[in-house]
């Protein structure tokens, strides 16, 4: 009998993508839907980027590069990193590879061996804990509720702590919440890391642009940390290139050279042209990332103020990204006498069924009480969607 592996048959498929492609079927019907369901932004990537890249084709970069990318583009990564961070690497800390996604799982796939744990903290990116999965390590889940924006104390951190901890995932600002960690929160998770050496931190900072606090702070900038710290970052969120693939990792030479082997084996360097672009994209003028970052905001203003008038939701002020993650536990259990809400995906199902509006349900964040929204979309958009919510939620009794 032919048989998948246990290794896949682990893994869970993305709920993101599940319900983006579901709501892409209902478009295909004719249905007006509004996506909120996509982690991505809606506007197009800046015109000095794309002649980057069109220069690059012409100038024929349609070759293999070596595998953690070009010294080029490793050398602008180097360069932003000091001039924006304060942290000093060297191209050899660098690997680049196909998006940040394949970024972060590279190093978990570099770092875990079959009954390792990695904490992550919930609510969290729907592909952390099947990442652990995939490495036959184990995901140990902190709860972190939106009593506490979403952000997990040092008490929780040290009590999660076992003997088999292997790595920590911090995503800052974070996916879904927007939540943002600040200098001090970073200290404070800090000082119970350095009690133990052997955890490495990844820390995922893909949306270290789309920042509402001002300065970014990332725990490679804390007292002991740049050592023990694996920082993962991309040009998809800053500089509107998700489709260009390109992300980075900056790190110890040891866990970097770990995941050059690894890349060199099943994907190799990513895209030429792309990384052309992305050289592009930090050498160039950041005036389009802080536009891009302004149009957020706004936003974000605007759906938290009309989220706030929905009867039943919980929401907070995220500080960063583009996502809203309202708690909407007030509607688990009513009816409108087709649909029963159990939980928050059956919410995000009435909703795009009902409302024609797509959100994606919580649970495979890691918080099956809220629905994550994105807000990277038109201000009318916006409001419209929440019209709609408002109106599908008032049929629910």
């Amino acid at each position: 009998m032919m048989q998948l592996s246990d290794r896949l048959n682990r893994l869970s498929p993305s709920a993101t993508l599940a319900m983006s492609q579901k709501s892409n079927e209902l478009k295909a019907q004719g249905i007006d839907v509004i996506n909120l369901s996509v982690g991505e932004p809606d506007f197009n990537t800046p015109d000095h980027i794309k002649e980057a890249a069109k220069k690059a084709i012409d100038e024929n970069y349609s070759r293999y590069s070596p595998v953690p990318g070009y010294p080029a583009l490793r050398n602008a990564i180097v360069a932003k990193l000091k001039n924006e961070n304060g942290l000093e690497y060297s191209a050899a800390q660098i690997s680049c590879a196909n998006g940040a996604k394949q970024s972060v799982c590279n190093v978990i796939m570099a770092l875990v061996n079959a009954g390792d744990e990695v904490i992550i903290p919930a609510p969290f990116w729907v592909s952390y804990p099947e990442m652990v999965k995939l490495a036959d390590g184990t995901p140990v889940i902190i709860s972190a509720g939106i009593e506490q924006n979403f952000k997990i104390t040092p008490a929780q951190l040290e009590a999660a702590i076992t003997p088999k901890t292997k790595a920590l995932i911090l995503c800052s600002p974070s996916n879904p919440t927007g939540s943002v960690y600040s200098e001090n929160e970073l200290e404070g998770l800090a000082e119970v890391l350095r009690k133990y050496p052997q955890i490495t931190v990844i820390a995922d900072e893909i949306y270290e642009h789309i920042n509402y606090i001002g300065k970014h702070h990332s725990l490679a900038q804390i007292a002991d940390m740049k050592d023990r710290t694996v920082i993962v970052n991309g040009v998809s969120k800053a500089y509107a290139m998700t489709g260009w693939r390109i992300g980075f990792i900056a790190g110890p030479e040891w866990i970097v050279k770990a995941c050059n082997k690894l890349q060199g084996q099943y994907t190799s360097g990513p895209c030429s042209v792309s990384q052309k672009a992305a050289e592009a994209a930090y050498t160039g003028t950041q005036a389009p990332v802080e536009e891009m970052r302004k149009a957020f905001e706004r936003r974000r203003d605007l759906i938290v103020k009309l989220a706030k008038e929905v009867p039943g939701f919980e929401v907070n002020v995220p500080e960063g990204a583009f996502y809203l993650f309202p708690k909407c536990s007030y509607y688990f259990g009513k009816s409108d006498g087709t649909h029963t809400i159990n939980n928050a995906d059956d919410l995000a199902m009435y909703l795009l069924e009902v409302g024609h509006v797509a959100c994606v349900g919580g649970t495979s964040f890691g918080a099956p009480e809220c629905i994550r929204m994105s807000y990277a979309t038109s201000d009318e958009n916006i409001v419209e969607a929440i019209r709609r919510i408002k109106e599908a939620l008032s049929a629910l009794k």
